[in-house]
């Protein structure tokens, strides 16, 4: 697979809550020149972003309830409301574990239903599983349910919890969600190997800080 193609599917992250704006406006430039799919930014920063990528195909990626996923519905819909005001055409919610490690299952379905319907129409909504705190059980489960209430994506991981994403998770991801769902490998992804190894397991989204390592051919060391 040649490294344009890979470029196009990687979501450009600085999601460290000690990123510089000027560090937030070079990602933008980084993502815009290597023809990344997105950049991947904390909520305060996506007017920053649309303004700076505003005359290219560069879109801009937030995350909602970061990292934990333990903020209430509610706020998490307001969040991603607010991120589309401001300018972002993608938003990566975070489910709440907690809640799902306690068997609320219903809890966990409209958490993620009412941020889709609530955004529908106007962004790309992925969903972050955090699959290295689940089972595989759970796992399928939750994939299932993304895939019912009409999510685009499920994403394996924050970055910010015990592991990233894996070969064998992404290929169970696809497993359960089928072919036209995406399914986004984020953790772990740091050179070019990794990434056409998740993309051979089934991802067609990559969240990482290792853009440009992977488009570089060579491989970082930060854990995103």
């Amino acid at each position: 697979m040649a490294e344009d193609t890979i470029a196009a599917m990687i979501d450009h992250t600085l999601l460290k809550q000690n990123a510089r704006a000027d560090q937030i406006i070079q990602l933008c430039d980084q993502a815009k020149e290597n023809g990344f799919c997105s950049v991947c930014i904390n909520p305060s920063y996506v007017s920053l972003c649309a303004d700076q990528l505003k005359h290219s195909s560069v879109k801009v990626c937030t995350v909602i309830g970061f990292p934990l996923g333990a903020t209430t519905t509610a706020t998490k819909v307001f969040e991603a409301n607010e991120a589309i005001e401001n300018g972002a055409d993608e938003v990566d919610m975070v489910i709440n574990v907690g809640k799902l490690k306690s068997g609320d299952w219903n809890f966990v379905r409209e958490d993620i239903r009412r941020v889709v319907v609530g955004v529908a129409g106007r962004a790309i909504v992925k969903v972050i599983i955090e699959t290295c705190l689940l089972t595989d059980e759970e796992k399928i489960k939750v994939c299932e349910i993304c895939k019912e209430v009409g999510a685009d994506f499920v994403k394996t991981s924050t970055g910010f919890s015990t592991d990233g994403a894996t070969e064998s998770d992404i290929k169970l991801m696809r497993q359960t969600v089928g072919p036209s769902m995406g399914v986004k490998a984020s953790g772990n992804v740091r050179s070019i190997e990794s990434a056409k190894a998740m993309i051979s397991a089934g991802a067609t989204r990559l969240g990482t800080s290792s853009g440009l390592a992977i488009v570089n051919g060579s491989t970082a060391s930060n854990s995103y």
